[in-house]
């Protein structure tokens, strides 16, 4: 069967978590709303049409909801430009293809974000396929997202390797395996509890390893049976 390898964005690619984090504090906060940033980004990862109601409430949710979405891509776009791809990020996209059949970048931010990062990381003649908001139905950690890359990659099995416990039980609930990175900021225990059958520092960690990472799924895949 065609496998694919669907590689998360946010975080896992580009360095970009931390702004998202106070992206949503400043957008929280001009709705009279405050909440820690280091709460914010224990939910980074997780799509902004669950994240308000996560972090703020369902009250919150109710009241300013989608204008909170609204600030938090506002003031996102004012700091896109000092988001920087990971070393080896762009070489991990190139190196996936020659052992994967396919490899898509699975996102559910918009499209502008995501034709942003594509630019950065000078990836369109590199990876077979991408994903954006108009995708999904519902985001991480429902798996519409892992099964949107599958039908984009014409695959029907892969891994999902991405930086979050949101990546990983999207992955989980669409029935794939998940490799995890720690340069999301989500701590190594907490993604094998989520279920990541291996953890790696970084892209640049998982160049130089995927003769591992395949090891691992094989063996992984071989105990699912």
């Amino acid at each position: 069967m065609p496998r694919a390898a669907i590689v998360d964005i946010d975080g896992t690619l580009v360095d970009s978590n931390y702004h998202h984090a106070l992206a949503w504090y400043g957008a929280l906060r001009r709705h009279g709303v405050v909440i820690p940033v280091w709460r914010i980004h224990r939910h980074i990862g997780m799509g902004g049409d669950q994240l308000v109601a996560a972090v703020a409430g369902e009250d919150v949710e109710r009241r300013c909801g989608d204008a909170v979405r609204d600030a938090e891509g506002e003031i996102y776009d004012g700091m896109i430009d000092q988001v920087l791809p990971f070393d080896g990020a762009r070489e991990l996209i190139f190196l996936l293809g020659e052992q994967f059949d396919a490899v898509v970048l699975a996102s559910s931010a918009k499209e502008r974000e995501v034709e942003h990062y594509l630019d950065l990381l000078d990836a369109r003649e590199i990876a077979d396929a991408w994903t954006t908001s108009a995708d999904v139905d519902a985001t991480k950690p429902e798996p519409d997202l892992v099964h949107a890359a599958l039908d984009k990659a014409g695959a029907d099995e892969g891994v999902m390797i991405g930086d979050t416990v949101w990546d990983v039980e999207a992955a989980s609930r669409a029935g794939l395996s998940a490799v995890a990175v720690l340069s999301g900021g989500f701590g190594a225990d907490e993604l094998r509890d989520a279920g990541a059958v291996a953890v790696y520092e970084s892209a640049g960690d998982l160049v130089g390893r995927l003769d591992d990472v395949t090891t691992t799924l094989e063996t992984n895949r071989g105990a699912r049976g």
